[in-house]
């Protein structure tokens, strides 16, 4: 299997970090954009969008816009690269973020106009402390089982295989101390130069250790809509420069809720009686985020509102519609495992009931 080359004669093999094939079309959209994907980059006729789904819940429009993105990450298998910056499919594109921009505003407000630096950062402290609905993170810690922390992984791996990649967009739109402290946050994401502590790949490692898949990308037709838009909200606010600040407000207010749901998740996987392998992905993130949480909020979003005073709700849009997308991700699992359901879009196949370290 190869993926077309602009350059005629010259097909490029798939890489061992991409998937080993597309997803299945879930509906029109999909359907309709996955046929004109695997040809030659040409120009593709409008998508069957019409907006009267949800956008943040829909399978068909969510894994439509996830696959629009991932051009600008690692690519698609089967896909030609020039399919990336083609103008009918970001014409598409377009259509689809307009879906998702109305379907944030709808539940995460309006975007606030006039904030100061100090309304800023107590709007931010404020989603930080305020609890509002169930904890996923104090559920599988205290209750969860082995095959729903499976679940979760693969859940996760949609945003964790690429982790700090969507915020990194940002780096090149802001100046001074803002530039600084996301550089400062995203050197810690990625190892500090280190391969084998990149966030994204010690993440690999908690697949591994729950006998799950790590390539990039294998678990997407098992991932439901709002997974989807939880990669797909901040790959938005990332390759936007208009929304700028909120990538800067998704970021900080990530950084500012990490501690305590990464400690509760290491906290579930011991007593799980996994081992280091797993753990050390949480472990990591409960150490650097102790800090990072002060640099995003201190140095990241108070140096950005110095040097641009009229993002000051623009961050604050971008973490309330992290809370929003999160709050329904969440509810998403637990309601499915109350109810006794698989949380996926399908069971997983898994040669045993439990994981390799289990196992004699």
């Amino acid at each position: 299997m190869t993926i077309l080359d602009p350059r005629p004669g010259r097909p490029l093999p798939i890489g061992p970090g991409l998937p080993r094939r597309l997803p299945a079309p879930r509906g029109p959209i999909t359907d309709h954009l996955l046929a004109h994907l695997v040809g030659p980059v040409h120009e593709l006729p409008p998508l069957p969008v019409d907006g009267s789904s949800d956008a943040l819940l829909d399978d068909d429009a969510a894994l439509a816009l996830y696959l629009c993105y991932e051009l600008h990450y690692l690519g698609l298998p089967e896909v030609d690269e020039g399919w990336e910056w083609e103008p009918s499919l970001l014409r598409e594109r377009r259509r689809l973020e307009d879906d998702l921009e109305r379907r944030l505003v709808d539940v995460a407000g309006q975007v606030p106009v006039g904030l100061s630096r100090d309304q800023t950062i107590a709007g931010l402290q404020d989603l930080a402390t305020t609890v509002s609905g169930p904890s996923l993170s104090r559920f599988m810690a205290e209750s969860g089982t082995i095959t729903q922390m499976r679940e979760f992984a693969v859940h996760r791996s949609a945003y964790q295989l690429k982790e700090a990649d969507p915020h990194t967009w940002a780096i090149p739109r802001l100046t001074g101390r803002a530039k600084a402290a996301l550089v400062d946050i995203q050197q810690g994401e990625y190892g500090e130069g280190r391969p084998d502590d990149v966030h994204a790949n010690l993440f690999a490692d908690v697949l591994t250790a729950l006998d799950l898949d790590p390539t990039y990308g294998a678990y997407i037709d098992h991932l439901p809509g709002i997974t989807l838009s939880t990669c797909n909200v901040v790959s938005l606010f990332g390759l936007h420069r208009r929304w700028r600040g909120a990538i800067v407000g998704h970021l900080a207010l990530f950084e500012m809720c990490s501690v305590g749901p990464m400690g509760r998740y290491e906290a579930a996987l011991q007593r799980m009686g996994l081992g280091r392998q797993a753990t050390r992905f949480y472990r990591e993130h409960v150490v650097a985020d102790e800090r990072h949480q002060d640099v995003a909020l201190h140095d990241m979003v108070a140096g950005l509102i110095d040097q641009e005073p009229l993002l000051g709700g623009e961050v604050v849009f971008g973490a309330r519609a992290l809370t929003s997308v999160e709050q329904r991700f969440a509810a998403h699992l637990l309601d499915a495992w109350a109810g006794g359901r698989t949380s996926l879009r399908r069971p997983l196949a898994l040669a045993a009931e439990q994981p390799r370290s289990f196992r004699q």
